[in-house]
């Protein structure tokens, strides 16, 4: 059995160290400072880049807490808004749902740098140009597709048998949401929330056109170190790049998951 079980073993370690080599080769980078050729290691290891992430003079740990909490936000306000949209277009029928489908869809078929200036022309008329609340609502651009297309796949795979049913039984609109609908759609949740997160903690353009370098997040710390031949502090906004997104999506699970499952609503 075990020699049978060889070939896929060898497959799966393989494939585990093509993912795994990168990241280590980015964590060595962001400890060297110069690595000539041909030499198969580097020469010296530094940590300097790292103290200067953690400096308080580089901002760098206050921008990284911005940008978790701008992306947070945008998270829960593309939630709320994909629920209900993903709930009607997942379960009921009406005119003009096939064009509502494209239109929510529009966002990623149509590059979003074709209507940016027009947005950013329009933030500035209304006040939201260069502000939080700007750069939150042009992250919700690119974020509901994601957030609505995975919830009305969810909505369409469950039905409303159980909120009819618990509405039968004297269940009010908002008892059937909360003790219902939620738990039902809480792994389509985390799903959503997990991707729609990521889309917005690693938006660069929009940031910057609408934000106008005064909503400054990650990655327009990171991206012109990515551009230049700085290796090193690349490669360390990288890391906590990495190492950031993986942490808030387990943390987001977890919360999610041990709230539903100490109520043995759901498991995963």
């Amino acid at each position: 059995m075990k020699k049978r079980n060889l070939p896929l073993n060898s497959l799966l370690y393989f494939l585990f160290f093509i993912l795994l080599f990168p990241l280590i080769l980015l964590l060595l980078w962001s400890l060297v400072s110069r690595w000539p050729w041909p030499s198969i290691l580097p020469p010296a290891l530094t940590l300097d880049a790292w103290k200067l992430f953690f400096d308080p003079a580089s901002r760098s740990i206050n921008i990284l807490f911005f940008s978790i909490w701008l992306s947070l936000v945008v998270t829960f306000l593309t939630l709320c808004i994909s629920i209900p949209a993903a709930k009607a277009l997942g379960l009921y029928q009406f005119r003009g749902k096939k064009i509502f489908q494209l239109a929510v869809m529009a966002p990623i078929i149509i590059p979003t740098l074709s209507v940016a200036m027009g947005i950013h022309v329009s933030f500035i008329q209304l006040g939201l140009a260069n502000t939080f609340t700007g750069v939150v609502l042009v992250h919700l651009l690119p974020c509901l597709p994601y957030g609505i297309r995975i919830l009305t796949n969810v909505f369409e795979a469950l039905g409303d048998s159980m909120e009819q049913q618990a509405r039968v039984l004297g269940a009010t609109p908002t008892q059937t949401f909360f003790q219902i609908t939620l738990p039902l759609i809480a792994p389509g949740l985390i799903s959503a929330g997990s991707l729609v997160f990521i889309v917005s903690f690693s938006q660069y353009f929009l940031t910057f056109l609408i934000g106008g370098g005064r909503v400054i997040t990650l990655p327009m710390v990171m991206f012109p170190y990515i551009q230049s031949s700085n290796r090193m502090l690349a490669s360390v906004y990288s890391a906590v790049f990495i190492v950031t997104t993986f942490s808030i999506l387990m943390i987001m699970e977890k919360i999610i998951k041990a709230r539903y499952r100490s109520k043995g609503h759901f498991y995963l």
